[in-house]
């Protein structure tokens, strides 16, 4: 998987979510569902840097970059749909996708220590 280019695409999918959020949604979501959004944005571009980590460094348990994904894709998906209006049976998910995420990380930190 070309995990530096899947980064940089969650990378800017989270500034163009952000800007969108600021810009297109302020008058449009109250401000705890804004407040949602930009937590979205903002865990999206974590995991986006750290798959970048994952795609400088050619050691890297692959568990950790699909862990990292699959934790972004879910966890912030949530939340956006949450902002949105979604339906609250997704705020069940959000936290398998932040469990996700953590494990990306400590994966990423155990490959880390192991080279």
């Amino acid at each position: 998987m070309p995990w530096l280019s899947v980064a940089a695409l969650l990378c800017a999918a989270a500034v163009g979510a952000g800007a969108f959020g600021a810009h297109g949604l302020r008058e449009r979501l109250d401000p705890r569902a804004l407040e949602t959004w930009e937590t979205a944005a903002r865990y999206l571009m974590y995991a986006g840097l750290a798959l970048l980590a994952v795609g400088a460094t050619k050691r890297v348990a692959p568990g950790a970059a699909w862990s990292l994904l699959a934790g972004a894709v879910i966890f912030s998906g949530t939340l956006f749909g949450l902002a949105a209006g979604g339906p609250r049976w997704l705020g069940a998910v959000t936290p398998v996708g932040g469990l996700l995420m953590i494990v990306g990380f400590v994966l990423l930190a155990i490959s880390g220590l192991r080279n």
